[in-house]
C-alpha cells in the first residue's frame, strides 16, 4: 500500500511539474507575440506618421497679420513685471 502511495506521488509531482512548466511556455510566448505585435504596430505607426503626415508649410511674412502698438504695450508692461517679479531676486 505504502509503495501504490509512493508511485502516485510520484506521478502527481511530475504531472505538476509538466502543467507548470507548460503554462511558463504559454505565458513566454504570449510575451514574445505581443513583443512583436508591439514592435510592428510601432513601425507601422511610424511610417503612417512619415508618409502621411501634413506637410508642414513654412510661414511666410506677408501671411502674418500685423502687431498693433497695443500689443506691444501689454508684451512691454508684462516684460517689466517679469523683470520686476524675478529678476531682482
Amino acid at each position: 500500500m505504502d509503495t501504490i502511495k509512493i508511485i502516485l506521488t510520484v506521478i502527481g509531482v511530475i504531472a505538476i511539474v509538466v502543467v507548470g512548466i507548460w503554462l511558463i511556455g504559454i505565458i513566454s510566448a504570449l510575451l514574445w507575440f505581443a513583443l512583436w505585435v508591439g514592435l510592428l504596430a510601432a513601425i507601422g505607426y511610424g511610417g503612417y506618421k512619415l508618409f502621411f503626415a501634413k506637410e508642414k508649410s513654412v510661414k511666410h511674412l506677408e501671411e502674418k497679420s500685423p502687431i498693433a502698438i497695443a500689443d506691444l504695450k501689454e508684451e512691454d508692461r508684462q516684460l517689466e513685471e517679469y523683470k520686476r517679479k524675478y529678476l531682482t531676486k
